[in-house]
């Protein structure tokens, strides 16, 4: 009997294996499926933009030319193949209305999906040996990725070593930044000095949009370490104060900041402040604290945050006078966001730009020990930065943003002169 449930669990497992594959399958010939087709709109849409372009005889000078031979890409569900489009347009070259075809969507020499350089970026953060990555990989996304062996990841992050060099010292695309956001991380790692960490700036320009400004090393996090960050971005061209600056507690950034953009308002991060002001209380307490913190920073108008935070002061004062001590501190750095434009409220009261980006490989316990590099370590978390970036949205009402830069003023986040007519 024993011999016959062994035989039963083994047939169910090899049911559970074929699901699976069968799964997977489904989801790679999806992908192909959806990804073929948007290479064959993109180009549709090519073909009929310039359907008008005529050559000499007359005939339409832009047109399909068959189809590149097959490539595969890496992605998320596994190798997927497909065949990009070609087009064939010589014959409308030298025109001023017409641009050559370029995929958007498929990249010339595309080869993997950026959410698998991310991946890799990922593993190797985590302490991920070079030489386990195929077999980490290979379980990911199944036995297609075994093209990516050992030296083939060595060199990608050569490579990346070498983009993150020359993106760190790239003038900026902007000499102007509405608003900017710091923050310093710890990751478990690769960096040789027992209390050193990375420093983050993150910048939204007055079109709305977020860019990632820098990523360096520093002592802890120390004025002088923000200071060279900060020189260093206006030495790049940021060499107009920005309106404001979200940043948690750390005294570093805040001593360096007024040196280096001295207009430039500070704003505390609410996130943060929570996690301080909590963590000096009893957890049997923490569920109604943190209501009544909310109640601060989501008021409607800063007369009733004020309000909020003296009740708040008065309920616990007695009992965990060191929380309200560290709500207290920096009083006038909470409420800065109030003289901004309401619709950035939500972007402009912590961190969380940069906080969601290293939610998994912040360091929690203690610091792992590894072989790789300074540099290495700083590439790979430059990778995770240009990965989230992808999906940074725009700004709310990002044509406020001119109102502020011409020094129109807000309160309670409305422009006046709106409210007084």
């Amino acid at each position: 009997m024993p011999e016959k449930k062994s035989t039963t669990n083994e047939a169910l497992d090899a049911t559970v294996v074929d699901v699976h594959g069968v799964i997977e399958q489904i989801a790679r010939e999806g992908a192909q499926r959806v990804l073929q087709a948007a290479l064959e709109a993109e180009v549709e849409e090519h073909l009929s933009r310039y359907r008008n372009i005529q050559d000499n005889s007359g005939r339409q000078a832009v047109v399909r030319n068959g189809h590149a031979p097959q490539r595969t890409i890496l992605t998320g569900v596994g190798p997927v193949t497909v065949a990009r489009p070609r087009v064939d347009e010589r014959k409308a070259k030298g025109q001023e209305e017409h641009e050559v075809f370029s995929s958007a969507i498929l990249p010339r020499f595309l080869r993997r999906t950026p959410t698998l350089e991310g991946a890799l970026a990922t593993l190797y953060l985590k302490g991920i040996s070079t030489n386990d990555f195929p077999t980490a990989l290979a379980a990911i996304l199944g036995q297609g990725a075994s093209g990516l062996s050992a030296a083939t990841i060595t060199r990608l992050k050569r490579v990346w070593e070498q983009e993150y060099e020359s993106w760190r010292k790239r003038p900026l695309d902007s000499a102007e930044y509405a608003y900017i956001w710091a923050d310093g991380i710890y990751v478990n790692v690769r960096l040789e000095e027992e209390r050193t960490c990375i420093l983050v700036v993150v910048g939204a320009n007055y079109e709305g949009h977020k860019e990632l400004l820098a990523i360096r090393d520093g002592y802890r996090e120390s004025a002088q370490s923000w200071k060279e960050l900060l020189l260093e971005l206006q030495g790049r061209g940021l060499v107009i104060d920005p309106k404001l600056a979200i940043a948690d507690g750390a005294l570093g950034f805040w001593k360096a900041l007024p040196q280096v953009y001295p207009s430039t308002r500070a704003q505390r991060c609410w996130v943060h402040k929570t996690a301080n002001v909590l963590d000096k209380m009893p957890k049997g307490v923490q569920g109604r604290a943190k209501s009544m913190i909310h109640d601060i920073y989501q008021a409607e108008d800063k007369t009733s945050a004020l309000k909020a935070y003296r009740l708040f002061q008065d309920s616990f004062q007695y009992k965990y006078p060191q929380a309200v001590a560290c709500l207290a501190d920096q009083e006038e750095a909470l409420f800065a966001f109030y003289d901004m434009p309401a619709a950035h409220w939500l972007h402009i009261r912590s961190t969380n730009v940069i906080e969601s980006v290293f939610a998994t490989v912040r360091l929690r316990t203690y610091k792992t020990k590894g072989s790789g590099t300074r540099v290495a370590t700083l590439s790979m978390v430059f990778k995770l930065m240009q990965e989230a970036q992808r999906t940074w949205r725009r700004l709310d009402a990002w044509q406020k943003l001119k109102l502020l830069h011409d020094g129109r003023r807000f309160v309670d986040g409305i422009l006046q002169e709106e409210e007084a007519a």
